[in-house]
C-alpha cells in the first residue's frame, strides 16, 4: 500500500538523495574490500609460493582481517623524538583521503528506474520518471576530478617522510614524491586520448561512447598498458614500490610509523588500487559493458535488475585488475630508481606523447574504427626504432671471476689492473 504524504520530489531531488546513500555505502564497501583484499594477496601469494597461507582465524581463515584490524588498534601509537608532530599525524590521513574522494565521479551502473519506489513511498510528481545512476556526484569535468584528486596522494607520501626525522624516511619520501609526479605525466596522456575519442570529459559519455563501439583497451591498447603501468606506480605497488624498498630503506616513509598510522598507509595503498581499477574499468574496459567488440550489450538503462547486473559485472572487472596487480607483485622484481624514472622520462611519456599525436591524426582523419590499427603500428614503430635510439653504457654488465662458472675470466686476466681500474 502506498504511504501518503504532501511532499512531492522532483528527479533531481531523488538523484542528490540517492547519491548520497551511494556515496556512504560504497565508501564502507570499498573499506571491507581493502581489508579482504590484504587478505586476497596473502592467499594469492601463498598460492603462486606453494604454501597454506592465512588459515587460523574463523573458517578458511575469513576472519583474519578482524584480527589484523584489532592487532592495530591494540598496538601502541609511538611518535618517535624529534617529529614534526601535526604533520607527521596529517600525513597518513592526506595519503588515505584522495583515494577516498576519488571513486564518486565513476558510474558504476546506467540509469535505473526507481518511479515504483518513488510512488510506493508517496513523493512522486504526476506524470514523472524517476531515473537514477549509481553514481556519487555528476559532474561535467568528472575526468578533470580524476586528474587533480591523483595528484593530492604525493603530500602524504612526501610530508610523511619528511616530517619522521629520519634519513631513511626522508629519501623514501623524496623518492615517492620524483615517482608520483613523473608518473602523473604519461597517465594524463594517456587519459587525453581517451577524452579525444570520446569526444567529452564526462564519465557516462566515456562508457557510452564504448557502449556504442568497442572498449578503450580494443581501440587503445597502447594507451591502455601505460595507464594502467601509471596506476601501479602511483599506488607504490611492485615493481614501482622504491619509496618503500626495505633492501635499501628499511620501510621508507612509513619507517617511523606503528598501530593505526601505520595502518593507514597500508590501507591507502589498497584502497587506491581499488580506485584504480574502478577508474580503468570506466575508461578502458567499458563500465558495465559485456561485449568489447561493438554490438548486442547491456542496455544503457533499465529496472532495478538491470542496475543490479551492471554493477555485478563492473565488480567483476575490477576484481580482475586488483588480483592481476597482485600477480605482478608477486611474479616481478622491483626496479632499480634510476631504471623506474627513466622508464617514465625516456619510455612512457614519449610513448604516450606518441599516443596522442597517433589519435589525433585519426580522429583529423575521420579513421576512428581504425584505431585499434593506428596503435598496432605505434607498437611496430616503437619495437623498429629501439636499436637506433641512443643507450647509456650497460651498468649491469657482468664482472670477469676467476673460477665462475657464469662469467669466467681468460686466461690472461689481470684481476689486480681491474681492481685498480675499479678503485681508481
Amino acid at each position: 500500500m502506498p504511504l501518503t504524504t504532501s511532499f512531492t520530489a522532483t528527479p533531481g531531488q531523488v538523484q542528490i538523495v540517492f547519491s548520497i546513500i551511494t556515496i556512504v555505502v560504497l565508501l564502507h564497501v570499498f573499506l571491507g574490500a581493502c581489508a579482504y583484499s590484504i587478505m586476497l594477496e596473502r592467499k594469492l601469494s601463498a598460492w603462486m609460493q606453494d604454501r597454506v597461507g592465512p588459515n587460523r582465524v574463523g573458517p578458511k581463515g575469513l576472519f583474519q582481517p578482524l584480527a589484523d584490524g584489532l592487532k592495530f588498534l591494540l598496538k601502541e601509537d609511538y611518535t618517535p623524538a624529534g617529529v614534526d608532530k601535526t604533520l607527521f599525524t596529517l600525513a597518513p590521513g592526506l595519503i588515505m583521503l584522495p583515494a577516498m574522494i576519488g571513486f564518486v565521479i565513476v558510474p558504476f551502473t546506467g540509469a535505473i528506474d526507481i518511479t515504483g519506489l518513488i510512488q510506493w513511498m508517496g513523493i512522486s510528481e504526476k506524470n514523472t520518471t524517476y531515473m537514477v545512476s549509481v553514481l556519487g556526484a555528476d559532474l561535467n569535468i568528472g575526468v578533470v576530478y580524476l586528474v587533480a584528486v591523483a595528484s593530492l596522494g604525493v603530500f602524504g607520501v612526501t610530508l610523511g617522510g619528511w616530517s619522521s626525522n629520519n634519513k631513511w624516511s626522508f629519501l623514501g619520501g623524496l623518492r615517492g614524491g620524483a615517482q608520483m609526479i613523473s608518473y602523473e605525466i604519461p597517465m594524463g596522456l594517456a587519459l587525453l586520448a581517451v577524452i579525444l575519442v570520446a569526444g567529452s570529459l564526462r564519465p557516462d559519455a566515456i562508457i557510452g561512447g564504448q557502449l556504442a563501439g568497442a572498449w578503450n583497451i580494443v581501440q587503445l591498447p597502447v594507451a591502455a598498458v601505460i595507464f594502467y603501468a601509471c596506476m601501479l606506480a602511483e599506488s607504490n605497488r611492485a615493481p614501482f614500490d622504491l619509496a618503500e624498498c626495505e633492501s635499501e630503506l628499511v620501510g621508507g616513509y612509513h619507517t617511523e610509523y606503528s598501530s593505526m598510522r601505520f595502518a593507514l598507509f597500508f590501507l591507502a595503498e589498497y584502497f587506491h588500487m581499488i580506485t584504480g581499477a574502478a577508474f580503468f574499468t570506466m575508461l578502458f574496459l567499458g563500465g558495465w559493458s559485456v561485449n568489447p567488440f561493438g554490438g548486442w550489450d547491456l542496455p544503457a538503462s533499465g529496472e532495478w535488475w538491470m542496475g543490479l547486473i551492471q554493477f555485478v559485472v563492473f565488480a567483476f572487472k575490477m576484481f580482475l585488475l586488483i588480483a592481476f596487480a597482485m600477480a605482478i607483485r608477486w611474479t616481478l622484481p622491483r626496479f632499480r630508481f634510476d631504471q623506474l624514472m627513466r622508464l617514465a622520462w625516456e619510455g612512457m611519456i614519449p610513448a604516450s606523447l606518441f599516443v596522442m599525436l597517433v589519435t589525433s591524426v585519426f580522429l583529423f582523419l575521420g579513421w576512428q574504427d581504425w584505431m585499434w590499427a593506428g596503435s598496432l603500428g605505434m607498437i611496430a614503430v616503437i619495437f623498429l626504432a629501439l636499436p637506433i635510439m641512443p643507450r647509456q653504457s650497460d651498468p649491469n654488465h657482468r664482472v670477469k671471476l676467476i673460477g665462475s662458472r657464469f662469467s669466467p675470466a681468460d686466461e690472461d686476466f689481470d684481476a689486480t689492473s681491474v681492481a685498480e681500474s675499479t678503485v681508481g
